[in-house]
């Protein structure tokens, strides 16, 4: 690789500085950890104005508009909530505690389930009705996953000394949190210091990352630089890094580790790699969301519709985990409707644009290979392609990172077996691994259990969530965030590795999550019942920047007096 126009001076620097920092963080103590991120949370609250708007103002809205909601979830509230959870968690360890509650690990059929949301009683106030669990590999015993748990700082107690090493996280472009949070596990999960290269799409965040870390890099465990894939190659060679992990596309794990050169594919069949070094990835895919049959309401209808539209739009579509296809049975009379409804949805929302580069480009390719496209809204880019045949169409193998959803009608009016035709599509025929969501009213799911948990236990997915988009496994801490176990370097898919994590659990499969089916008041008629009305996430709520920035600043530090203010914007949403 040319380094002609890369300055090595100063990235050799920042490595230096990493290797000389290594060992005085492995031994700083968990007391001194918990009060770093304690000391962490203000300096995020006093920046997160700032960094919402850098993040509005970047993809062309202004900050106070509904839109901006996103640009507060994305980065000052999920950066609060990942503090959070990890101080729970440490803060439990430094009391002389397990990490988990004893109740909170149990097995099930033979396979040990981990209850790891809510974790306090302000998530089952705040996201009531919100639940997730971790299953781990098969053959994993409870005693097993309680002692692994934590396991960083436990060793400590028992006289082994955790290894210090460099590592470095290459930022991704689209979602503010993602570098910071990576940076946090990285330090926190896996004892290791960070040289994060920031993605040239968001290197505006880089200022703000900077003082949310000041401490860590005042001590020289954390360093940002600048750059694009020179520099990212560069780096990822470097004698000084031991680890990577980087949140992007298959193409640019496979660049790093393959080479770029005719002799790449030669290189993958046998296995003789460029870089050979420890390499966590979270990749992307072609995500679903699966609607099961069943007896939905009109209200029921406009709700999920409004749900897909979020999963699909928010961010404009530039997210690893944004529904891409939505799989709805051919024959059931529901479909239309809820196509309907979507398509009433997305001729709703406020314009904006597909910022992300190369959108325009991949837009217009859907446009050209699908005539029959719908385009809704004013901004031209809602893209929605109402019946997708070909399982080798592009919408199909290839992520989009954009506006447009693709609909696959399968076979099966009966909620069993279109479950079985739509668990083998998304298994056997979409790429990826990341996340999955699965939409069942609560009466389906009542009167076909065993078809419901055998889906669950079937879709190969790290992040499966019923009645709930996916990606809000991202942004809880506590749940585990990456692929399906089973990728290798020479089949990288959706990447290998989990991030976030609070609790610092081993041989994860994957996590469920689940969520109301149906908003306060409604959900108690569905038998979905709780106290959350239309969460601030999507994209038709109305009070979701207020929310959201109450939300954030009550994650930093809970009140009860916070509490009321809470309560009032989210129910006018």
């Amino acid at each position: 690789m040319t380094t002609s126009l890369v300055d090595t001076d100063a990235l050799d620097h920042a490595v230096s500085d990493l290797r000389a920092g290594q060992d005085s963080w492995a031994a700083t103590p968990p007391t001194e950890r918990v009060a770093l991120l304690e000391r962490m949370l203000p300096r995020i609250i006093a920046r997160a104005a700032d960094m919402a708007e850098a993040g509005a103002r970047a993809k062309g809205y202004a900050p106070e508009s509904r839109v901006a909601a996103e640009d507060w979830i994305g980065a000052p509230w999920a950066l609060t909530q990942n503090v959070s959870a990890l101080l729970h968690v440490l803060r439990r360890l430094a009391a002389g505690q397990e990490p988990l509650p004893a109740r909170a690990v149990r097995e099930r059929q033979g396979r040990t389930v981990v209850d790891v949301f809510p974790a306090t009683g302000w998530d089952r106030l705040l996201l009531n009705g919100f639940t997730a669990e971790v299953r781990t590999l098969p053959g994993t015993t409870p005693r097993q996953v309680r002692e692994r748990a934590g396991g960083l700082y436990r060793s400590r107690g028992r006289g082994r000394a955790p290894r210090a090493r460099v590592s470095l996280v290459l930022g991704a472009g689209n979602v503010a949190a993602i570098t910071a949070l990576d940076i946090l596990h990285k330090l926190y999960a896996e004892n290791q210091v960070v040289l994060a290269k920031m993605n040239p799409v968001n290197d505006y965040l880089r200022p703000h990352f900077a003082g949310i870390f000041a401490e860590f890099t005042a001590r020289g465990w954390v360093r940002f630089v600048a750059g694009g894939a020179a520099e990212g190659a560069y780096l990822a060679a470097h004698h000084g890094i031991d680890t990577l992990h980087v949140t992007g596309s298959d193409r640019t794990h496979d660049a790093l580790v393959w080479g770029t050169d005719d002799r790449a594919e030669e290189r993958r069949r046998d296995d003789t790699p460029l870089l050979d070094k420890e390499f966590t990835s979270e990749l992307g895919g072609v995500s679903p969301c699966i609607v099961t049959p069943g007896p939905w309401s009109d209200a029921d209808f406009r709700f999920q519709a409004e749900h897909i539209v979020t999963s699909k739009m928010n961010n404009s579509g530039h997210n690893c985990i944004a529904t891409q296809v939505l799989v709805v049975p051919a024959d059931w009379d529901g479909t239309e409707k809820l196509l309907t409804e979507i398509r009433a949805v997305l001729r709703a929302l406020p314009p904006r644009t597909d910022y992300y580069p190369g959108a325009q480009d991949r837009l217009a390719a859907v446009r050209a290979a699908h005539p029959e496209t719908e385009t809704l809204g004013a901004d031209g880019c809602r893209l929605l392609v109402p019946d997708v045949t070909d399982h080798g169409d592009p919408l199909i193998t290839d992520e989009v990172f954009a506006s447009a959803l693709a609909v696959v009608r399968l076979p099966g009016t009966d909620p069993g077996d279109f479950l079985k035709e739509a668990v083998a599509f998304a298994n056997d025929v979409l790429p990826g691994t990341l996340g999955a969501t699965l939409l069942v009213h609560p009466r389906t799911e009542k009167s076909h259990s065993r078809q419901v948990d055998e889906a669950i236990d079937s879709l190969r997915y790290g992040t499966l969530g019923v009645n709930c988009w996916s990606a809000i496994g991202f942004l809880l801490g506590y749940t585990p965030w990456g692929a399906h176990p089973g990728h290798t370097r020479q089949d990288i898919g959706s990447g290998i590795g989990f991030v976030h994590n609070a609790f610092m659990l081993e041989d994860v499969e994957k996590t469920v999550l689940r969520a109301p089916f149906a908003p306060a008041p409604r959900g108690l008629f569905t038998g979905s019942p709780s106290i959350s009305p239309r969460p601030p996430f999507y994209v038709t709520n109305k009070t979701a920047l207020t929310t959201i920035r109450r939300v954030t600043a009550f994650t930093a530090a809970p009140s009860l007096a916070k509490l009321p203010g809470i309560f009032a914007s989210a129910l006018r949403g």
